[in-house]
């Protein structure tokens, strides 16, 4: 599944060379030299962040974290020729087709890399993924006290409250691995969702679906599944701005008893929890994360691919890297500018 993802995404898997180490391929960014306007995603620390949660304040279109750092790496690319603007795009739901629209020409967050998040309403092509930069790993984010009751995702009953953001692929894989959706995202017969306009109840068809990229109208807005077996977990939906600090509140205060999320963004919160939380059923699959750009801008999409492919040393560098040297994508930026014009 990784290798399919990572296929899909064009992304390299090659390592580091002697000859490779500080070249790149010449012209693919001749002709770009442009001003993108950036959407990013304010709420998943350390990934990418806002330097205040108030989105009424200046410093809540400030971009902080690992994609931040990378792009001011790829801003300062001088035969790249790209320089950003940034603006937070508050909704999670749906972020990676805003580049698709008049108002964002690149958006990231630590998105995953999805065929099904090219497409939009319509089913028809509207983005495309850069080259992967990060991988992911889902996992559940629990109080330290329960982390051996809850070590796995088959002990997910139908007493655990399990939290999580619409959309995301921490609630597509927790919906997969309990076997609450099949595997083409259709909600178990019997399985009661509860929206704003009173409890849906799945029938096994593709009427009443959650995927990654999206679900059925019906379920849209969804505030709580409740299982149709007791070998399967009630799922908890809470807020949509800044919902992953709800999520974490809630699961301090015992609303909930457990978080489904990337890894990265669980291990964060544990370091932050002084403790009080743990990290526990790591999955196994891997996700790749990349920005989205329009489908049309192909060109675009080569440069940045290249300038990405440069910055991660064909993955070579990534999250674990960055956390060990924050510094690490300027400096492989700098080094390509000491050589010169190509």
């Amino acid at each position: 599944m990784a290798l399919a993802l990572l296929a899909a995404a064009g992304c390299s898997s090659a390592g580091n060379t002697d000859d490779d180490e500080n070249t790149a391929s010449p012209g693919v960014c001749d002709d770009v030299q442009r001003v993108l306007s950036v959407g990013f995603y304010p709420f998943f620390a350390p990934v990418s962040f806002a330097a205040s949660d108030d989105p009424e304040s200046e410093e809540f279109h400030q971009h902080l974290g690992y994609e931040a750092d990378l792009l001011n790496a790829l801003e300062e690319i001088e035969d790249v020729g790209l320089s950003f603007t940034r603006r937070a795009i508050p909704i999670w739901e749906g972020i990676w087709l805003e580049s698709a629209g008049p108002d964002y020409d690149l958006v990231g967050g630590g998105i995953t890399i999805l065929d099904s998040r090219t497409l939009d309403s319509a089913g028809n092509p509207a983005i495309r993924f850069t080259n992967g930069h990060i991988t992911f790993r889902q996992s559940l984010l629990v109080r330290t006290e329960d982390a051996e009751l809850l070590a796995g995702y088959d002990q997910l009953t139908s007493n655990v409250r399990v939290g999580v953001l619409p959309g995301t692929t921490g609630e597509a894989r927790l919906l997969e691995l309990t076997g609450l959706v099949g595997t083409n995202g259709a909600l178990a017969a019997g399985t009661e969702v509860v929206t704003p306009q009173g409890t849906v109840e799945a029938d096994g068809s593709l009427d009443y679906f959650i995927t990654a990229a999206g679900a059925s109208e019906d379920l849209r807005s969804r505030y709580r599944i409740i299982p149709a077996t007791e070998t399967m977990p009630q799922v908890v939906y809470l807020g949509e701005q800044a919902g992953e600090v709800d999520l974490l509140d809630a699961l301090a205060d015992r609303s909930i008893d457990a978080v489904a999320r990337g890894e990265i963004g669980n291990l964060n919160a544990t370091h932050a929890s002084g403790g009080a939380f743990t990290v526990s059923a790591l999955d196994d699959q891997v996700e790749y994360g990349g920005f989205t750009v329009d489908l049309a801008d192909e060109e675009l999409a080569s440069c940045l691919n290249e300038a990405i492919d440069f910055l991660t040393d064909g993955q070579g560098i990534g999250y674990s890297e960055w956390l060990d040297n924050p510094s690490v994508f300027m400096e492989r930026a700098l080094s390509r500018n000491s050589l010169g014009p190509r």
